[in-house]
């Protein structure tokens, strides 16, 4: 099992698939990554070398992945919340920040529905 950035990549994945398990890699930050180094985007990440490894560790060194960018977001947030903007009153309510409706969505956010007692006549 390949280690990078404190995450284990799962053997048997494309590497840029594998590449996508660490926080803050998408699939296009991926393919970039393996072209700049030169590395087949199909091969499988536990037949790559150390070398390839750690080649792929210092690239990764460029970018704010895991737990920098975890912090960072979380701050952003925590932030939003301090100078109570409209997105900090809905990050700390738990209601949907960006502009969706909640009359009869947002039940990812807000949990499940509970009943109103008696409202049935």
């Amino acid at each position: 099992m390949v280690r990078i950035a404190g995450v284990n990549l799962p053997n048997g994945k494309h590497a840029d698939i594998a590449l996508m398990y660490l926080y803050g890699v998408g699939r296009p930050l991926a393919i970039t990554i393996l072209d700049a180094l030169g590395i087949e985007k199909t091969t499988k990440i536990d037949l790559l070398s150390e070398a390839d490894l750690d080649r792929i560790r210092d690239e990764l060194k460029k970018y704010i992945i895991e737990g920098d960018l975890r912090r960072e977001v979380s701050q952003n947030i925590k932030r939003f919340q301090e100078i109570n903007c409209y997105r900090g009153q809905r990050h700390k309510k738990r209601l949907p920040v960006r502009g969706q409706r909640t009359k009869t969505n947002a039940r990812t956010r807000k949990g499940k529905a509970v009943a109103i007692a008696g409202k049935k006549k």
